[in-house]
């Protein structure tokens, strides 16, 4: 069944005009064709369609159910946006896929990208979702800069993986019973020194996410999965 992104289900059972053409023009449904509309917010809803037009594609809901996928944790991943875009979009991807509350581009000491286009991104999150049946999105934060961001961040188990050698956690080995996660993955040069002595003193926990050594994107993602799997 075709599944669609309706943000203002709430207030009116039409589609927004890309899903619309999407809806009539490439899947060509007609009146009584039955799909699936999520809101992003939890919400999950069968439908039929009432009116099928390209720029207004209305329908009527058939049973709605609230909640849809909740999980039993809340991530936070904050991240260094790869010089080559096409890695974090990669990440965004892929945590979206896994299930993530909320991203927070970060802009570090040894950042190459000083700029992210939060529209693609956007675009990259309701694909993602609706491919993985996913009826909860990630929040996208604008791009940060570190020190603001460990000054302001809120979450009750706090975490940075770097790759310095110092005594570090396994984050797998510290997530037990724990459900409000944040974790900060550095740029591909990593955290500057001053950058991880900065966060620890502001409550940020070491931590390793294995013994090799990963790219920025790939450690966002081991770091989603290992919550999912260890919370």
């Amino acid at each position: 069944m075709a599944l669609f992104y309706c943000p203002d289900i709430s207030t009116a059972c039409i589609l927004p005009e890309d899903e619309s053409q999407h809806a009539t023009k490439v899947l060509r449904l007609q009146t009584g064709d039955s799909i699936v509309v999520i809101d992003g917010k939890g919400g999950y809803y069968e439908a039929e369609i009432t009116h099928p037009h390209h720029k207004r594609c209305e329908f009527r809901i058939v049973k709605a159910t609230q909640n849809f996928g909740k999980r039993n944790y809340r991530l936070h991943i904050a991240i260094a946006p790869t010089k080559n875009i096409e890695r974090i979009e990669w990440f965004i991807e892929k945590a979206t896929e896994i299930g993530i509350d909320e991203i927070t581009p970060l802009l570090c000491r040894f950042s190459e990208r000083k700029n992210v286009k939060d529209g693609r991104l956007e675009k990259i999150i309701v694909s993602a979702a609706k491919q993985s049946k996913k009826a909860y999105f990630p929040v996208l934060k604008p791009l940060t800069p570190f020190d603001q961001f460990i000054k302001t961040a809120k979450a009750e188990n706090c975490y940075i993986a770097h790759c310095y050698e110092q005594d570090k956690k396994q984050l797998s080995t510290e997530l037990k019973g724990q459900k409000d996660i944040l974790v900060l993955i550095g740029p591909e040069g990593d955290f500057s020194k001053d950058e991880v002595e900065n966060a620890m003193k502001a409550g940020f926990v070491p931590v390793t996410l294995g013994d090799s050594r990963l790219r920025t994107e790939t450690a966002g993602v081991v770091a989603c999965t290992t919550v999912q799997l260890c919370v």
